[in-house]
């Protein structure tokens, strides 16, 4: 039997944004499937957990997409560390045993768990399968429907996907109904297009091909608006660099200015004035740069909490 006929499965993210290497883990779901599978089914099998966030704060943006709130994860969210160690863990268990894991643009959800195990000290997806390959076999629609039907127009968001495929998406953005949800459509793609009824790891060797064309793709037609604009092609992980790990540094501290620069002159925060400001900007690059995290004063109580006050972490 063709992988599509046997056990998946299904995983998803729900995050505090788009930048993989800043976005925390909200919400997250791991769906154990079998064929004839539902919502309705699947109760028993589906793990979800919801993050405190490291104790940071959920733009507004973020929550109009998937509906959680700052409140409702200090209330009831379970430390963030804990939970990407619990969906390593099972993930890593269902790889370690030849069973894909099917996730919608893999290379999103791969890439912020491995950025959140980095960022708790905790072993990588790959260290618990004992390699530095990438963890695999990883199944992906979002990859498989751009390559065996490129030229259909329109979206390829997971919602138009289903209702492209005849798959049933009551619940968009809650991630064990995007898990779901993706499983289906991988399904359903497979059964379209039998050339995909391979076996997983030779379909997980071909989509890191086809991923890398498709993100080539993209970047000159972006390119055509904006000459800079990079697109990453590797999948279903984002190598994790130097210069990423500092460039992830260096955006999270902007994220985390943004809201004190949006303040006026004359407000509390802002009290000593602009240069200061300016000052302690600069001053908090320079940190940045020297130690390769952000600085004490701008964590949070669980970062303080894991990286110790700014005395411990001189003595």
């Amino acid at each position: 039997m063709s992988w599509h006929e046997e056990p998946l499965v299904g995983f998803d993210l729900e995050t505090t944004g788009i930048n993989v290497e800043t976005a925390r883990i909200v919400t997250a779901a791991a769906i154990d499937w079998k064929p004839g599978d539902s919502i309705d089914t699947l109760p028993d099998r589906a793990r979800l957990w919801l993050s405190n966030v490291g104790g940071m704060a959920i733009p507004a943006q973020a929550t109009a997409v998937h509906g959680v709130t700052t409140e409702q994860v200090r209330a009831n969210g379970r430390p963030a560390a804990d939970v990407a160690d619990e969906v390593a863990d099972v993930l890593a268990a269902a790889l370690s045993t030849g069973i894909p894991v099917v996730a919608m643009n893999g290379r999103y959800d791969f890439t912020v768990l491995d950025r959140e195990l980095r960022r708790y000290e905790l072993p990588t997806l790959q260290e618990r399968l004992g390699g530095e390959t990438t963890p695999g076999p990883v199944i992906d629609p979002y990859v498989l429907d751009k390559q065996a039907d490129k030229y259909r127009k329109g979206s390829r968001k997971l919602e138009a996907l289903a209702a492209y495929y005849g798959v049933t998406l009551a619940a968009a953005h809650t991630a064990d109904a995007d898990a779901l949800a993706a499983v289906q459509v991988a399904v359903a793609v497979a059964e379209k297009y039998p050339q995909l009824q391979v076996h997983p790891q030779q379909l997980h060797a071909w989509q890191t091909w086809w991923a890398r064309q498709q993100a080539a793709e993209l970047q000159v037609h972006l390119r055509r608006m904006d000459p800079h604009v990079v697109v990453d092609a590797e999948w279903p992980l984002i190598e994790f660099t130097g210069e990423r790990r500092l460039r992830a540094v260096l955006d999270d501290l902007i994220e985390r200015w943004a809201p004190l620069s949006a303040c006026s002159d004359d407000a509390p925060e802002m009290a000593h004035g602009r240069a200061h400001g300016y000052r302690k900007a600069a001053a908090d690059v320079r940190d940045v740069l020297r130690t390769g995290r952000l600085p004490h004063d701008l964590m949070t109580d669980a970062e303080l909490e894991q990286h110790g006050t700014p005395k411990e972490a001189a003595s």
